[in-house]
């Protein structure tokens, strides 16, 4: 039984070890979990503290206003207003043929807008009244039938203005164009 006793005896110190080893790990945490604890309080009163300053500065920045920010009102010295233009509708309607295989037909009345009481520009464009019907004959004539089409107009009457601007006007500057007619029908 001596012998049984002495073998036994480094199993039974392995589970002491074990237990007592166990323990520590166990104590451990337990010093570790106060700590733990702590900091997660400091996190969660930062993040009340946080969300607190956040609602009284939207309540103080909106005063009783339940419906939040909204959009600059009408009557704001911010916006800007639209500026007014005088309009030469000098070019008259214009009809011609596109270029597309099977040409469809384009009828187009143009007013070109200018500086409001800018009798120079006035003058420019009765004076060249010709150049400009032909200019604007020509420069739908090099169009495609779906280069016409109305989602497209805010396009046409850019580069119609820039071209103006730059080939034909010297003086006189093109600010706004409007189509007052623009068909295009299939022949």
């Amino acid at each position: 039984m001596a012998e049984e006793r002495a073998a036994a005896s480094p199993v039974e110190d392995e589970a002491v070890e074990e237990a007592s080893s166990s323990k520590k790990k166990k104590n451990s945490l337990l010093e570790i979990l106060p700590t733990l604890l702590k900091f997660f309080a400091i996190g969660l009163a930062a993040l009340v503290v946080v969300v607190t300053i956040a609602v009284f500065t939207y309540t103080v920045m909106n005063g009783n206003n339940s419906k939040g920010q909204t959009l600059i009102p009408e009557s704001s010295p911010y916006i800007g207003t639209k500026p007014q233009y005088s309009y030469s509708t000098i070019v008259g309607t214009v009809r011609c043929n596109t270029r597309d295989p099977t040409p469809y037909s384009v009828v187009v009345d143009v007013a070109i807008g200018y500086t409001l009481n800018d009798s120079q520009a006035q003058t420019e464009f009765t004076s060249r009244q010709f150049e400009l019907r032909d200019f604007i004959r020509n420069y739908f004539s090099t169009k495609y039938a779906e280069d016409l089409m109305p989602e497209k107009e805010p396009q046409l009457k850019q580069e119609l203005m820039e071209l103006l601007n730059t080939r034909i006007l010297d003086t006189a500057k093109a600010r706004n164009i409007v189509f007052n007619q623009l068909s295009v029908m299939e022949m």
